[in-house]
């Protein structure tokens, strides 16, 4: 009984079936000329419950192996029951036999109104447009659940991009900005559709060794671990063959850049000039970190 009763205890403490994401919701109101600020804490309580208790998957995993996320929502107006501003979305993942987490999201999404009325209830279902916040919340969590995935194994996130497809062509319906092509180069309709793409496989398969076979193993092989990473980076060329300047592409580096140069900067002594070469190339925003590289 005792057993029984102890593996119980530890099925529910150390396991949860809902819970994927550690997520923290920031709702910043600095610019926005309102007295009462009631409104945006309550806002900020109601989308932390949202998003960390909602049932996102039907994943079984421990409690340290929750996604780590933040989504920062900076108001710029706020009028009656409308709210415009822009959303930081970031998630990372720990790198096996270290204490290091490294970024898989970083994405500043301009495009950001939506209407909210105080104590409105906050609910999920796949297959009805509720409003553009839950569909905005919802649409980041299923790509920050699906990069990770592919970040652990080769495709496993497919099915969680299917799910923020589904988001993306009800909130079509409503019109607001960033859920359509029509909206710009730079936005959700572009990143999923990518990813959904079979041009943009390389991508997925860069996410997957860059992590899995690169940083996973710089502990127990840093030889290979940097080597498979430049292989990684490397792959880049071939998506900026049929895709150059691709969104989806600058997403990788601006979560990556910092950590490239590290990488690139330190460990084994490789030949890199043909990896700084193509960095410079699918990713010129950076090219002034690139050319601080230490050859």
């Amino acid at each position: 009984m005792r057993v029984t009763i102890s593996f119980f205890i530890f099925f529910i403490t150390f396991f949860s079936r809902a819970q994927e994401i550690d997520c923290e919701v920031i709702v910043n109101s600095s610019l926005v000329e309102q007295t009462n600020q009631k409104i945006f804490e309550t806002l900020e309580k109601s989308l932390n419950e949202f998003i960390n208790n909602n049932i996102w998957t039907d994943n079984k995993v421990l409690n340290k192996e929750k996604i780590s996320c933040s989504i920062i929502i900076n108001l710029t107006k706020y009028e009656s029951s409308n709210f415009e501003g822009t959303f930081q979305i970031q998630s990372s993942r720990p790198i096996f036999n270290s204490n290091y987490n490294s970024t898989i999201v970083n994405i500043i999404d301009k495009d950001i109104s939506f209407n909210y009325q105080e104590f409105q209830p906050f609910y999920y279902n796949s297959s009805i447009y509720s409003s553009n916040l839950i569909s905005l919340i919802s649409f980041y969590t299923y790509l920050i659940i699906g990069l990770d995935a592919d970040s652990f194994k080769f495709n496993s996130g497919t099915r969680y991009y299917n799910e923020a497809q589904k988001i993306l062509n009800l909130a079509q319906q409503n019109n607001s900005k960033g859920w359509n092509q029509v909206d710009g180069s730079r936005n959700r309709f572009w990143i999923i559709d990518s990813l959904m793409s079979k041009t943009y496989e390389v991508f997925r398969s860069v996410v997957y060794n860059y992590h899995r076979n690169g940083l996973d193993l710089m502990i127990e092989n840093p030889q290979l671990a940097k080597k498979n990473i430049l292989d990684a980076l490397n792959s880049f060329n071939k998506i900026y063959l049929t895709r150059p300047n691709s969104y989806l592409v600058q997403t990788f580096f601006d979560a990556k850049s910092d950590e490239i140069i590290d990488i690139l900067s330190g460990g084994p002594t490789m030949k890199i000039s043909k990896t700084i070469k193509i960095l410079n190339k699918v990713s010129p925003f950076f090219g002034s970190k690139w050319k601080n590289v230490e050859k």
